[in-house]
């Protein structure tokens, strides 16, 4: 999985892999500055910053729910909170309790978008950066029409 440390979005941006749990429910990435991915005033470019939650989320469902559901990144919202400089971290984490609650939720209404919180935090610990990603997830072999006829007789 620490291939993805040499997928051009990242190579091109800076962005490392640090580590993953061993059942795919954490990952921690980080974005050391360099001249490459700095703005005019020195500071991380907000794209990067931007590229530096995008993937993970989607990574970590799609891995423990299984290939009965699809997920797919839908949007962002990104709020600059302070200038990024230096060494930035995210971390990323999807419990296995979460997993389970959305598998069940999905059972019983075959889609939906869950938004989950990113915190960019500079070496000192402060958030620099807040991301909310939401990804839309939907069971694959969801019985729609008994459940657009359930939902007709309510």
């Amino acid at each position: 999985m620490k291939l993805i440390n040499w997928w051009p979005p990242m190579l091109g941006t800076g962005i490392s892999l640090k580590s993953i749990s061993d059942d795919y429910t954490r990952f921690e990435v980080e974005m050391k500055l360099k001249w490459y991915n700095r703005n005019l005033i020195g500071i991380h470019y907000g794209g990067s910053l931007y590229s530096m939650c995008d993937p993970w989320y989607m990574f970590i469902l799609t891995a423990n729910l299984g290939k009965r559901y699809v997920v797919v990144d839908k949007s962002a919202n990104i709020r600059y909170l302070k200038p990024g400089k230096g060494t930035l971290r995210c971390v990323f984490e999807v419990s296995k309790d979460e997993v389970k609650d959305i598998r069940s939720e999905l059972d019983q209404i075959g889609k939906k978008d869950y938004t989950f919180l990113c915190e960019v935090r500079n070496a000192a610990g402060e958030v620099v950066t807040e991301v909310d990603k939401i990804v839309y997830i939907r069971k694959k072999d969801f019985d729609w029409e008994a459940f657009n006829q359930k939902s007709s007789v309510s």
